[in-house]
């Protein structure tokens, strides 16, 4: 666990590992993942969601109380559901993206992969996201699970960053280089 450190020296890390722990004591990692997976994705298309999420007015009750409904409603797994609680007890509920991805980066350890952060200027297809996933496997030498982002700003090509290791090959950066290079 190479990582494991950076992550639970972050506010959402901690939170993710003391999940972890208990996810893998009841043998519900898999289900918790899912989860997260599916709270990470509705943050980022529901305005509501994401307003309750960042509300500093709202009290710890009523944000508990919405928060349980939201879990109840996704049928999210009781594990999953009682951290929310926590950080809505906590007025952490900002944390919830933050817990999600070092969650899945502890689960991606357990299973002995690495998490690549690959941002692209468009969104990948699947075939796109294997082919890179086996691509990458070659060169790191374990399983890679994607982390994919899509940010226009670097015009084509992609950047990926495993850990402390980065390349990048997207086109931004090349006329970055060939300006900084006509300059001399």
């Amino acid at each position: 666990m190479g990582n494991s450190g950076a992550i639970s020296a972050s506010l959402g890390g901690r939170y993710a590992a003391a999940l972890f722990a208990l996810a893998n004591e009841n043998k519900k990692v898999a289900s918790v993942e899912s989860d997260l997976s599916k709270l990470r994705s509705a943050l980022s298309e529901s305005a509501e969601l994401k307003s309750l999420t960042t509300n500093p007015v709202l009290s710890r009750q009523d944000a508990q109380t919405a928060i349980a409904a939201v879990a109840k409603s996704m049928k999210l797994d009781a594990l999953t559901a009682n951290t929310l609680g926590v950080l809505a007890q906590n007025r952490r509920l900002d944390q919830i993206k933050a817990v999600a991805e070092a969650f899945a980066s502890l689960a991606a350890q357990e299973r002995g992969e690495v998490t690549a952060d690959v941002t692209t200027a468009h969104p990948l297809t699947p075939a796109q996201n294997k082919n890179l996933a086996q691509q990458l496997k070659l060169r790191v030498g374990s399983d890679v699970a994607i982390n994919a982002k899509v940010d226009p700003a670097i015009l084509g090509g992609m950047t990926v960053q495993i850990g402390s290791q980065m390349i990048d090959n997207s086109i931004k950066t090349r006329l970055n280089s060939l300006a900084t290079a006509m300059k001399g």
